[in-house]
């Protein structure tokens, strides 16, 4: 993932000339359903009225400029990321549309929105109970008793995932067939709290939002630790739905679709997490040079 990044930034340069003369101009995407509530929805799609994206580094950080106009968030905040790398990311979202903006397809620039606006007004603190309570539903400890063939297959290939996560992070997290799911341990809880704390507010909405996509704190961390790939942790998510397509067949086009846009957003957000993550370390650099 990181030499993509760093292939990202080094194919993103041509997109550093600063635009003269820059005025500011309100781009405001907003609702999309294929996207949590908690998080902004852009409209379906819009006309491309820009020709050239830029970035430009400003006080408060790196600055998405489409021709002349600089981009803002739906309350109409000065749209700065954090790291060059995420700019660029985010500028290539927007230098990716063709004719017509398809806001639905600009997830990047949907969490940068959700980060530097944060509608819900959420603290740090009640983002991280909001990821650690997806474990009471977690897709991974929820078990079948029949029949035997899934319950073989959860067992092959969710186990050794949650044995991962376990020893990662020396917790005891479980599995049951009960309609109520696992018993997860306060200390459990408490460890994963103390782990997310590690991450900043922009990384944090980027892991909720995986883990909203996923359904799963289990897959999601085991993306955010390189342990996953998001083909895995997509497959993981989807397992019983994946055995009853192969079972009963399915409806070609919206499987993939339904997939292919699950793969896109879980990927987004993973790599939304890794940028946000390093944002700090590369701003120092940057400014070092």
């Amino acid at each position: 993932m990181w030499r993509s990044c760093l292939r990202l930034r080094h194919a993103g340069r041509r997109l550093l000339n600063p635009p003269r003369g820059a005025l500011t101009a309100s781009v405001r995407p907003g609702p999309n359903p294929l996207i949590p509530a908690r998080a902004y929805a852009p409209p379906t799609e819009r006309k491309r009225f820009y020709q050239n994206v830029s970035i430009t580094q400003g006080e408060g950080g790196f600055e998405i400029n489409l021709d002349h106009r600089k981009l803002k968030t739906p309350q109409a905040k000065l749209f700065t990321v954090p790291s060059e790398a995420l700019a660029i990311a985010v500028a290539t979202e927007w230098d990716s549309q063709q004719d017509t903006i398809k806001f639905y397809t600009m997830h990047l620039t949907t969490l940068c929105n959700t980060s530097l606006d944060n509608p819900t007004q959420r603290n740090k603190d009640q983002l991280i109970r909001a990821a650690v309570k997806f474990l009471d539903t977690d897709t991974i400890c929820y078990r079948v008793e029949e029949p035997a063939t899934l319950v073989e297959l959860q067992k092959n290939e969710w186990d050794p995932i949650m044995e991962w996560a376990e020893k990662r992070y020396d917790v005891e997290i479980g599995s049951s067939t009960s309609i109520m799911g696992p018993s997860i341990p306060a200390r459990t809880r408490e460890v994963l709290v103390s782990h997310l704390a590690s991450y900043n507010m922009w990384a944090l909405q980027g892991i909720e939002f995986v883990v909203t996509q996923l359904k799963s704190l289990v897959l999601t961390l085991g993306l955010m630790d390189l342990h996953l790939t998001v083909e895995q942790a997509v497959l993981l998510s989807r397992l019983e739905e994946e055995y009853q397509i192969q079972k009963w067949g399915n409806i070609e086009w919206a499987h993939d679709y339904e997939l292919q846009e699950l793969r896109a957003r879980t990927a987004a957000g993973t790599l939304f997490v890794h940028l946000c993550s390093e944002s700090t370390t590369v701003k120092h650099k940057l400014l070092q040079q």
